[in-house]
């Protein structure tokens, strides 16, 4: 279960996992107990008290059996775990608020120290724009950039193509044992091999509508760019662009002719702000920044990445607080800093409030850093 330096212990592991695998606990969550309580074990003792607190019981823990089975199913598939914050985890991915605590990988591990740069676009794609998907993946290849994408049909099979021999990362909705869709089960396979391959679901999980903008999020997270080549409007690849936007990441597009309903979302972006893109030149001149810095700064020998930075306990919050803190939330979702501005309550206060109520299944977080009342 180890993931290189900076490595996490076996016990240390299972109760990481028991955390994730548990109702209520979401990424933001697991962060926040981690660097209140120091580790995983603490935490887990610690939930009962923060759930009453917050007005429910404590969240149902994983069975320890159960993140048993799925570690000897993650080993025997010949795949790993990285924790957030340690070893070989994605650098730039790590810097997201709501970053997966722990993705499953396969692969050149070695691949995810290279600068990273992802093509996505529109599954029912034309021929000349998979030509070009293929091409600009190859050309970034070459010119050392790392290519990930999400193995779906059209753009993504593309990029992968095209990225194969040079590097590349598919990111799947799904376990890692389960090709979807299935018509790219060899080409997944090729990726596991050559590549990485990354899944944040446990082996056996089936893709479902709501896991992939969350696979989109690991796609523009772990990337200084993403360039988006044919897409509709309301497409999951106009979800990877403001991900990758609201990320501080830059955002590329080839522009496309106005008539074709697939060109509208990169025309849309374009005329947003996004850059024009129409060669790997492109690419490297608009990421350089970024992707430079990241070329540079790679070490020969794996990183060691750290937790994020403790917070201080804070004080426990009092009962008026709660009521205050409660009483701002709605079934809208509404910004924590906006929480932070009206309710006048210290925002290491708030925080504690809004992580007690999590626990207790009475607050559910959304993108953007917004929260809202459930039910």
């Amino acid at each position: 279960m180890a993931d290189g330096p900076a490595r996490v212990s076996a016990d240390d592991g299972l109760a990481r996992l028991r955390l994730i695998r548990s109702a209520n606990i979401g990424p933001i969550t697991y962060r926040q107990l981690l660097a209140r309580f120091g580790t995983a074990q603490a935490a887990i003792e610690e939930l009962p008290r923060l759930a009453a607190r917050g007005g429910g019981r404590a969240p149902r823990l994983a069975e320890i059996a159960a993140i048993e089975a799925e570690v000897d199913a993650v080993r025997t598939l010949g795949a790993r775990y990285l924790f957030c914050g340690t070893g070989l985890y994605p650098r730039l991915l790590n810097e997201l608020e709501d970053a997966p605590p722990a993705i499953i990988v396969r692969g050149n591990l070695a691949l995810l120290e290279r600068p990273a740069v992802a093509i996505v676009g529109a599954r029912n794609a034309s021929a000349a724009a998979c030509k070009f998907a293929r091409e600009l993946a190859q050309a970034l290849g070459e010119a050392g950039m790392l290519v990930v994408s999400g193995l779906a049909r059209g753009i993504d099979t593309a990029a992968h193509n095209g990225s194969l021999k040079t590097g590349t990362v598919g990111v799947i909705a799904s376990g890692i044992d389960i090709a979807f869709p299935p018509e790219n089960a060899g080409l997944q396979d090729a990726i596991a091999g050559e590549g990485v391959l990354i899944a944040e679901q446990p082996p056996g999980r089936e893709p479902l509508a709501r896991h992939f903008p969350r696979r989109n999020r690991i796609i523009a997270g772990m990337t200084a760019g993403t360039v988006v080549v044919e897409a509709a409007p309301r497409s999951g690849s106009l979800i990877t662009a403001r991900l990758a936007n609201e990320a501080g990441r830059e955002v590329m597009a080839v522009p496309g002719f106005p008539l074709d309903p697939r060109a509208q979302g990169c025309n849309g972006l374009i005329r947003e702000g996004a850059t024009l893109i129409q060669s790997a030149a492109d690419v490297i001149e608009a990421i350089g920044p970024m992707g430079q810095g990241l070329a540079r700064l790679a070490p020969t020998t794996a990183p060691v990445l750290r937790e994020p930075a403790p917070v201080p306990v804070p004080v426990e919050a009092d009962d008026e607080a709660r009521r205050v803190v409660t009483g701002l939330l709605g079934t809208v979702g509404v910004a924590v800093d906006e929480i932070i501005r009206q309710s006048g309550v210290p925002a290491a206060i708030v925080q504690t409030i809004l992580l007690e109520l999590e626990l207790a299944g009475r607050l559910e977080r959304h993108a953007g850093g917004k929260v809202s009342r459930t039910g």
